[in-house]
């Protein structure tokens, strides 16, 4: 199935300021959770951000929220952002897909996605917007998501899916923005 940008939420989870720097390659696992956030932005994808028990891990990374200024922000206390119910109302709750990205891969971000598809949903996660402190975690995370279909994805094939095609005013500046 294609991501499409009609029927799709971007859920970052937990990209926290006191989690980030303990993460294998945070800074790159940060800057693509902005980057994703920019383009959900420019091509109207509406964007819902968590955070794990702000007051002992941070508020989201300063860069990240500065990028995701019109999200929702949400906070939880569950693992899976689903299972604490922060997500009901949101764009998450009404859209049919949602693309999933943040930390840590192996703990939120497959409880939530788990749940997520439990729950009926269209589920992709960014692989390389995605990270643990240790990557071995990671990748088991990956595997045990893909088991129970879900599709793991890049952020270049989140945004080429959203765009649908070549050729217009959005994809050359997205292209010439984001992509180069």
């Amino acid at each position: 199935m294609l991501m499409s940008a009609d029927k799709c939420s971007l859920l970052i989870v937990d990209v926290q300021s006191r989690l980030a720097p303990a993460i294998h390659e945070g800074q790159r696992i940060v800057d693509n959770c902005i980057w994703l956030a920019r383009v959900a932005a420019r091509i109207g994808v509406p964007v819902v951000v968590t955070e794990h028990c702000p007051a002992k891990i941070g508020a989201t990374v300063e860069a990240l929220k500065a990028a995701a200024a019109s999200a929702r922000f949400v906070s939880k206390e569950a693992f899976s952002a689903q299972a604490d119910g922060c997500l009901a109302a949101t764009e998450v709750d009404r859209r049919r897909q949602v693309v999933v990205c943040g930390t840590e891969a192996h703990v939120c971000v497959q409880q939530t996605a788990l749940d997520l598809r439990w729950a009926g949903k269209e589920v992709f996660v960014v692989a390389d917007a995605a990270g643990s402190r240790d990557p071995v975690n990671r990748d088991l995370a990956f595997e045990r998501m893909r088991q129970h279909g879900i599709e793991i994805v890049s952020r270049e094939m989140v945004a080429f899916e959203w765009l649908q095609r070549g050729g217009t005013a959005l994809f050359s500046e997205i292209n010439r923005e984001f992509i180069r």
